[in-house]
């Protein structure tokens, strides 16, 4: 079940529909293994509030994905990028 409380939800349905994709790709830091879209931690919510306020700033996604990273880091993508630093995390089941 989704913890997004109805307070938290955007008004425009596709505003709203963006900040749930990226909420998926976000990693509780509290939980670790879920999303902040699925828990009640307070920093879930904390971080579903940055990504909404975000996006009606008029921020792009990759925009709310890359501010959130400078500032918690690569760990908080539940899906990490491809880069130079984690060549190894992508190569290693291989």
């Amino acid at each position: 079940a989704f913890a997004v409380n109805p307070d938290e939800v955007l008004a425009d349905p596709a505003l709203e529909a963006r900040a749930r994709a990226l909420s998926a790709e976000l990693r509780c830091m509290v939980c670790q293994n879920q999303s902040i879209d699925d828990t009640n931690a307070d920093l879930a919510k904390d971080l579903r509030l940055l990504v909404r306020e975000r996006i009606t700033d008029g921020d792009s996604d990759e925009a709310v994905l890359n501010y959130i990273v400078s500032s918690y880091g690569e760990f908080v993508l539940l899906k990490p990028r491809f880069t130079v630093k984690t060549v190894l995390l992508w190569g290693a089941p291989v």
